[in-house]
């Protein structure tokens, strides 16, 4: 696998495990709005690759350390990729597949659906408000929500027989906070998610929970409206028909939410200040997380090709040794597209050696490596690596140079 894939595939695995493990407790403390929040994590982890750069004088990668006898201990970089792309078709097939199931269920969903007839339009004239009688259609998956372009409200024939008047009231001021908090997108983002992770065990965990948290936020969101109709609003749910999630749906009620439905209903829910105190903070501690992400990332993704640099390590010129000269020279080195080196420039300011041999023997070993360039957008560009060399004429004791001592001592 690609080393870059694989960096945001760990990503995406500490994404989810990290919102998994929280997103209980940040209920409890903040609500449920602010706890579906925390589903953004994963996405961002996801978009990494596409978030704008960091400066590129923060990516320095660990230093080589040089020494007389001219073996080096090598930096900590991606290794070249040498792997059979099988793996690759693979997901690949196995994402066109989950897609392909996502358009047919949609398209099926489509199909069935009806307008609604002007009688029940006029029926609920009253509980409808702003809404475009266009959005609603009649399908007896309903009463749910259907992503598309323009997201859709589906109602069974015979929704106004099977609630009565306060109940619709409650289940269309429901459906209609689906459609102006976007949860139709987010579904439909969440589905794209998972398409794109099949593979992985804790997306196929995470897929319920995300559905789980969206209801609750809605709830809590409804009933933040209308604050008074707790009791109505339990009994609506205990009395509804649960239905079997379908990918494409944000049904009304989906039969294993219903416990956690009716708890987050009793449960005394936070106030104001502290659901925007939660809000604040999650954003603050995403945008961190992204951050050193980014960081960790953008340091990598200017690695060196260890598999072929290790052939081309400095070597300590027989001068500078003579003279005693050591330190470490930094190097700034453009690293372009295809992963070869540009222009190389000496940073005098952040080296510890001026000796014009150490510098010599540096520059010249970083012109003939290769590094693995910067992805932006999702595509490798012209970016820049610094690298750190230390000529070190009397390492101290440790495990790397006693190593490298007993090598030379070997020959």
């Amino acid at each position: 696998m690609d080393a870059s894939l694989l960096r945001c595939l760990l990503l995406v695995t500490a994404a989810l495990a990290s919102v998994l493990l929280a997103r209980r407790s940040v209920r409890r403390a903040f609500g449920a709005g602010p706890a579906f929040v925390l589903w953004l994590l994963p996405m961002l982890a996801m978009a990494l690759p596409w978030l704008p750069a960091l400066p590129s004088q923060w990516g320095a990668l660990p230093a080589i350390h040089v020494l007389p006898d001219g073996l080096a201990a090598g930096t900590a970089g991606a290794v070249a990729s040498t792997h059979a792309p099988w793996p690759r078709w693979l997901w690949l097939a196995g994402a066109i597949a989950m897609l392909s199931r996502l358009v047919a269920q949609y398209l099926r969903l489509r199909r069935q659906s009806r307008p609604l007839p002007a009688a029940l339009v006029t029926g609920l004239r009253q509980e409808l408000h702003d809404l475009d009688p266009r959005r609603l259609r009649l399908h007896p998956s309903g009463p749910a929500v259907l992503w598309a372009p323009r997201s859709l409200v589906l109602l069974p024939a015979d929704f106004l027989e099977r609630f009565a008047a306060a109940e619709r009231r409650l289940v269309l001021h429901h459906e209609l906070t689906h459609l102006r908090r976007g949860d139709a997108l987010w579904s439909l983002v969440a589905e794209l998610v998972l398409a794109l992770l099949w593979f992985h065990p804790l997306a196929w965990l995470a897929r319920p929970r995300f559905r789980l948290d969206q209801e609750l936020a809605c709830d809590e969101r409804v009933l933040r409206d209308a604050p008074h109709d707790d009791a109505d609003y339990a009994h609506t749910l205990l009395h509804s028909v649960g239905l079997s999630p379908v990918p494409v749906l944000i049904p009304w009620l989906a039969e294993p939410q219903l416990k956690e439905r009716l708890t987050m209903i009793q449960r005394h829910r936070p106030g104001a200040l502290r659901r925007r105190a939660g809000v604040v903070a999650l954003t603050v501690l995403m945008a961190g997380s992204v951050f050193v992400a980014q960081a960790a990332v953008h340091d990598q993704q200017a690695g060196q090709d260890l598999a072929y640099n290790s052939r081309m390590y400095p070597r300590y010129p027989a001068a500078a040794i003579k003279a005693g000269e050591q330190g470490t020279v930094i190097l700034k080195v453009q690293v372009l597209a295809d992963g070869s080196v540009g222009t190389i420039t000496y940073e005098p300011e952040h080296s510890t050696t001026t000796s014009a041999d150490l510098i010599a023997a540096a520059t010249d070993a970083a012109r003939q490596w290769r590094f693995n360039p910067e992805i932006k957008g999702g595509k490798p560009v012209t970016g820049y690596a610094r690298v750190p060399v230390r000529f070190d004429i009397h390492p101290m004791p440790g495990k790397a140079g006693k190593d490298e001592v007993e090598k030379s001592s070997s020959k």
